[in-house]
């Protein structure tokens, strides 16, 4: 791979995490030798000044990491070309910049000039067989919209070319679950309806929309977050055991995992998912406003989505997954928690039964990333009756008494830039299993549509409305509320 083109090389994402990314992969040795990497944006500057720029990003990310020798080698690769990425005469030196070697573009810029861009690179040279494309999400706001723009990047780059990227699959913890899953005994034989009682994953942010609401009012919370990001991490819990981690391997299971998810129509559209909107209440002792207000004027757009997701195949039949998400809420919180079955019969006496259910690992994204088992243990003691408590058991790298100190917290984009320089897409989404996603969703939406489902309000700094509770608590369930 000759070079790496940041298109949008100049705005947010690729100042607070792609360049920030590439510094620690330069860091760490992990570059490849003779690798060109070119900013292009519309901003008119000099191949100085964005340098300067790009400094002032990596160090504010450092944090402790900072090396001259690093820096100096990475600064040596960077280069700036003023572009409008939509023409392909305006490309034609990016294309003498980048040379004759292959070339990975990652397209950080409004998924709605996609379609543009990449015609102009096909046009440019900048599509040629050996090249590749990075895609960030969300691809289109539903699935006609997906394929259209899908339908032009086909035109100038062969699936295998295209990399769809989700981040939340560079964590180290997502990758730690399929490493828990399948390289352990232990876990995979209990990996079912007979031993798990349920599965709960939340995506909670404190934040709220603020500026951002003209992008947040098309899109909302169904389609910004649980179509990409909460559909992956479902995925990965629930997928069949892969015949190996050939890239194909890997996201056949997923797909089949999403072809498994049970429609939701509008009969049962209040029963199984809840939508709704924060209004004004108290963050961090702040009060701070509702969406409306934001926004300047009323709105049925969802800032918070609960689901019920029914997985409909042999090894999940019956077992509820609930998907929670939204803004202003009391945490950021990201986790996955597998509650497991209580022991057919206690043999400890009645008041050791609510004990007897605590066995449950939980997979924490945010704001830390660590997987913890619960499991139950005697209290110490001589009491004549034994006594149960339960016992957590942390599962992430370094834990064990030996005193090592933990690795540095990769940003997550380190892994996906690594994979896509190296034509790795184990990691990143088919244009099969994108389009299935966009047709659940799309069903959800049609269904809140159909039956004139609107959001709920809820006060800023809780979690969500009261019928997301009572979404779980119709079966007998609670929300998770114990520290990961």
């Amino acid at each position: 791979m000759t070079a790496l083109v940041l298109f949008g090389g100049g705005g947010d994402l690729a100042m607070r995490m792609l360049l920030p990314s590439l510094y620690f992969l330069e860091h760490d040795g992990l570059l490849p030798d003779g690798l060109k990497i070119i900013g292009a944006a519309r901003s008119e500057e000099t191949p100085e000044e964005y340098i300067a720029k790009v400094r002032t990003a990596v160090e504010s990310k450092a944090d402790g990491h900072w090396s001259d020798d690093a820096w100096s080698r990475l600064e040596a690769r960077l280069d700036y070309l003023a572009v409008d990425a939509t023409s392909a005469e305006s490309l034609k030196p990016l294309k003498d910049k980048v040379g004759d070697g292959a070339c990975t573009s990652f397209l950080a810029v409004s998924p709605s000039l996609y379609a543009k861009i990449v015609t102009a690179m096909r046009a440019a040279g900048l599509a040629e067989p050996e090249d590749r494309v990075v895609l960030e999400k969300p691809v289109g706001r539903d699935l006609e919209s997906f394929r259209a723009i899908d339908d032009a990047v086909a035109d100038a780059f062969s699936e295998h070319q295209v990399f769809r990227i989700d981040h939340y699959l560079g964590k180290e913890t997502v990758q730690n679950l399929i490493a828990l899953r399948f390289g352990n005994v232990i876990f995979e034989p209990l990996w079912n309806n007979l031993s798990i009682d349920h599965v709960q994953i939340t995506v909670g942010e404190t934040v709220g929309v603020g500026d951002r609401w003209p992008y947040y009012d098309e899109y909302g919370a169904l389609r910004d977050m649980l179509q990409n990001h909460m559909l992956q991490l479902l995925c990965l819990v629930a997928m069949e055991p892969p015949s190996d981690l050939d890239p194909d391997s890997v996201r056949n299971e997923k797909v089949k995992v999403i072809r498994s998810l049970r429609p939701i129509t509008d009969e049962d559209a209040e029963r199984t998912t809840v939508r709704g909107q924060y209004v004004s209440g108290t963050v961090d002792g702040k009060r701070v406003p509702g969406y409306d207000e934001e926004r300047g004027s009323d709105s049925d757009t969802e800032t918070f989505v609960a689901i019920r997701v029914d997985i409909d195949n042999w090894r999940w039949a019956g077992v509820p997954f609930f998907l929670r998400t939204g803004k202003r809420l009391p945490e950021k919180r990201t986790e996955i928690v597998i509650q497991f079955k209580p022991v057919p019969h206690s043999i400890f006496g009645q008041d050791a039964r609510d004990e007897d259910a605590a066995n449950r690992m939980i997979i924490e994204l945010q704001p830390e990333e660590d997987i913890s088992l619960t499991v139950m243990n005697k209290k110490p003691g001589l009491d004549q009756r034994m006594q149960l408590q339960p016992i957590k058991m942390s599962l992430s790298w370094g834990v064990g008494g030996k005193g090592d100190a933990p690795p540095r917290r990769r940003i997550a984009y380190e892994r996906l830039l690594l994979d896509a320089l190296n034509g790795d897409s184990t990691l990143f989404v088919r244009r099969d299993e994108a389009e299935k996603a966009w047709e659940w969703v799309d069903g959800v939406s049609q269904a809140w549509v159909d039956g004139n489902v609107k959001p709920l309000p809820y006060r800023a700094g809780t979690w969500g409305p009261d019928a997301a509770d009572m979404l779980m608590a119709r079966t007998g369930r609670d929300w998770n509320t114990s520290d990961a």
